[in-house]
């Protein structure tokens, strides 16, 4: 024999009311569809209002809902996207990075050829040199200043020549071997180079310091005014350097002693100019008078 139907769901009353409110839902939409049917068969005006109030009802429900719908169905493409951006920047990273060094090289190359250039105009613009050589090696970190040259004897170089590069002057010849040349720099504390003041000619003498500076004093008159940005060049007295090699740069206002600047630096740079030592053409006697007088 069959059991018999449950029709009731127990003593649940949780249970009885969700069974209750579901009855009244179903009866309620169905009255709810007989009365808009009847409207719109025997009163359409009425159905269509009821119909506008239902819309504006359901209708932002229904964008919510659509809005939702399109946030959910987009997370694929944006976690798609921000994969593939990631890996767009990397990349992107990356050959920024070797066009960053192409171009510190290229900076490099360019630098270089501008020193090379100032050398050969300074080389083609000098009328006694001896050879162009590199400086391989200098001691900046000894209050000794010196350098080698990868020059010596057997090129033509000999002690006392002056050193130039394309900024200035870097000292002179002190010692020699066949191959190889050492030279006193300008910041060396031994080393004295006469010079002139640019704007008035005053003359004056360029002392080394041995901590990169030059002292600038004044070679005859007292109670010198230095101004900040004064520049001296050599002056050819004494015979070993040529006149007019650019020096030293006073840094600032001072009286009788000058701290200048160095303008050819010995550590910055790879190619010096050795010349021939300057020494003045003596003035030709006056010619005898035939009559003894």
């Amino acid at each position: 024999m069959a059991p018999p139907l449950k029709r009731r769901p127990g003593f649940s009353r949780r249970a009885q009311y969700g069974l209750f409110i579901s009855y009244g839902v179903a009866v309620g939409g169905a009255l709810i569809g007989v009365t808009l049917l009847l409207l719109s068969t025997f009163n359409p005006p009425a159905y269509a209002v009821v119909r506008g109030a239902i819309s504006e009802l359901v209708t932002p429900i229904a964008s919510g809902l659509d809005w939702t719908r399109r946030g959910v169905t987009s997370v694929p493409g944006g976690v798609s996207s921000y994969f593939g951006v990631r890996s767009e920047n990397a990349k992107l990273r990356a050959e920024l990075e070797a066009q960053r060094t192409l171009t510190e090289r290229a900076r490099i190359i360019t630098h270089e050829n501008r020193r090379l250039r100032q050398l050969l105009k300074l080389r083609d613009r000098v009328t006694n040199p001896v050879i162009s050589a590199r400086l391989v090696y200098s001691s900046a970190s000894s209050t000794r200043r010196y350098a080698t040259l990868n020059a010596g004897s057997w090129q033509g170089v000999r002690v006392g020549q002056p050193v130039r590069g394309p900024n200035g002057l870097i000292g002179r010849i002190l010692e020699v071997s066949p191959n190889t040349a050492r030279v006193l720099l300008v910041l060396d504390p031994e080393s004295i180079v006469p010079v002139r003041r640019v704007r008035d000619g005053l003359p004056a003498i360029a002392a080394g310091r041995g901590d990169g500076l030059i002292e600038i004093r004044s070679a005859g008159a007292a109670q010198v005014l230095f101004e900040a940005g004064d520049s001296f060049v050599t002056s050819g007295t004494g015979g070993l350097f040529p006149p007019n090699i650019a020096v030293a740069r006073v840094r600032e206002r001072a009286r009788d002693i000058a701290q200048a600047v160095p303008l050819a630096s010995p550590d910055a740079l790879d190619f010096a100019l050795v010349q021939q030592s300057y020494f003045p053409e003596a003035s030709a006697p006056p010619p005898a008078d035939p009559a003894g007088r």
